[in-house]
């Protein structure tokens, strides 16, 4: 076909590494669109289902959910089969699940697509860990990473204004069939573009394992020493910011300032921005100030401050409002620092299974965080619901990083 042949052409030239950046960056970022999703039509979906605000938390909830209970399956296919084939197979429950969406007569429906959407991206960020930390290493492992992930905040920003504009022009549930068929097309470039291991240097011999071995490096994994501490910082420090802005910025813009769709939109493709600026940004910073540990609690340290602000002050002028929304985001960029720290911990051929651990904390995190707040919103009186939300979140991010504190530094230069 001709758009496949001019695809092909424009590609061609491109290095292995550029075309893994950029499958890396197309495949995470529809993972975070797939989060994201819910903010700008979350209070016009629940409002079609015949289902309250809870409906929002909820349904982050069951994807998160699922992503928690494919995590350990996922680590050992990782370090198993590779990558590449990983991914490639979740795609298949990740656009049904999307197309689900699109098809919901009710909201226990729709909860379910959102779970098997989060089966299918149960593998899309661990897998880009796994593979940068294959074809880089030491202090660039951080910079990768940062890249990766700011690439992917692509994901967010689409869940924002041009999401609205979708749902606009077809309804929401056309723009959720519109991503089912765009996650089927990124599998296939998945497929064609991703090796597991660089092409200038054979595949490091990894030691064969049976199920029972791999089950036993598991334990080992848990085992690590320096594991809890970045457990518990990992736990809500992107689960945090990830509540806001994927499920409770929109209905708070549009309860507190009566903000429609597309202005709504806007302020979520700032937050989105500002994340992605913060990301490009912590690789070169981490360098310079060559610690993992001091630059994370900083950074959280300051999300904690804007989510106290948020609490105290529940009806702040608008350009206010923005500017905490967009600061928390901002600040909010150091889960990858946290990531690299983790991948410090592990050895080359347990690493599949560390990342998927580290990131047991964060799904278990993201799952919790979204339906605990939409507990407290359905539940407080009147104009409490807010302050009891972002208190929350305060409070959960103050413990983690409480956790963190105690575990040793480990910088990305000896």
């Amino acid at each position: 076909m001709p758009g496949e042949a001019t695809a092909a052409h424009a590609t061609a030239g491109l290095s292995p590494a550029a075309k893994l950046l950029l499958a890396l960056a197309l495949m995470t970022s529809a993972s975070q669109f797939h989060r994201a999703a819910l903010g700008v039509v979350g209070p016009e979906l629940a409002a079609s289902l015949g289902a309250g605000p809870a409906l929002l938390g909820a349904a982050n909830g069951a994807f998160f959910l699922a992503l928690l209970l494919l995590q350990v399956p996922v680590g050992l296919a990782l370090d198993r089969i590779g990558p590449r084939r990983t991914v490639t197979w979740l795609t298949a429950p990740a656009a049904l699940g999307a197309l689900g969406q699109a098809l919901a007569p009710d909201a226990a429906w729709f909860l379910g697509a959102r779970f098997l959407l989060g089966l299918g991206s149960a593998a899309s960020f661990m897998a880009s860990v796994v593979l940068c930390a294959r074809w880089h290493a030491g202090a660039g492992l951080t910079t990768a990473l940062a890249r990766v992930f700011a690439l992917s905040q692509g994901g967010i920003l689409l869940a924002g204004a041009p999401f609205a504009a979708a749902a606009g022009a077809f309804g929401w549930r056309g723009a959720y069939a519109l991503s089912a068929a765009v996650t089927l097309g990124l599998g296939a470039l998945w497929w064609v573009w991703v090796r597991d291991d660089p092409p200038d240097r054979p595949p490091p011999v990894r030691p064969a394992e049976t199920l029972a071995g791999a089950l036993r490096g598991q334990l080992t994994v848990w085992g690590t020493p320096g594991l809890l501490p970045v457990l518990a910082m990992h736990l809500v420090g992107y689960a945090v910011m990830a509540t806001v802005l994927a499920v409770w910025a929109g209905p708070w813009l549009a309860e507190v300032h009566g903000l429609a769709p597309g202005p709504r939109g806007a302020v979520l493709f700032a937050m989105g921005l500002a994340l992605v600026l913060g990301l490009l940004g912590v690789g070169p910073l981490e360098r310079r100030l060559n610690t993992r540990k001091w630059l994370v609690a900083g950074m959280a340290s300051g999300a904690v401050l804007v989510l106290l602000a948020l609490a105290l002050w529940p009806r702040p002028p608008l350009s206010a409002a923005i500017s905490l929304l967009v600061g928390l985001c901002l600040l909010s960029c150091y889960p990858v620092v946290v990531v690299a720290h983790g991948r410090s911990l592990f050895p080359d051929h347990l690493v599949g299974r560390g990342a998927t651990t580290v990131n047991l904390a964060q799904t278990l995190g993201s799952a919790a965080l979204p339906a605990l707040t939409g507990w407290a919103v359905a539940i407080a009186p009147g104009g409490a619901a807010w302050p009891i939300a972002f208190g929350t979140l305060a409070a959960a991010l103050a413990l983690g990083l409480a956790g963190y504190l105690t575990g040793k530094d480990a910088p990305p230069r000896p």
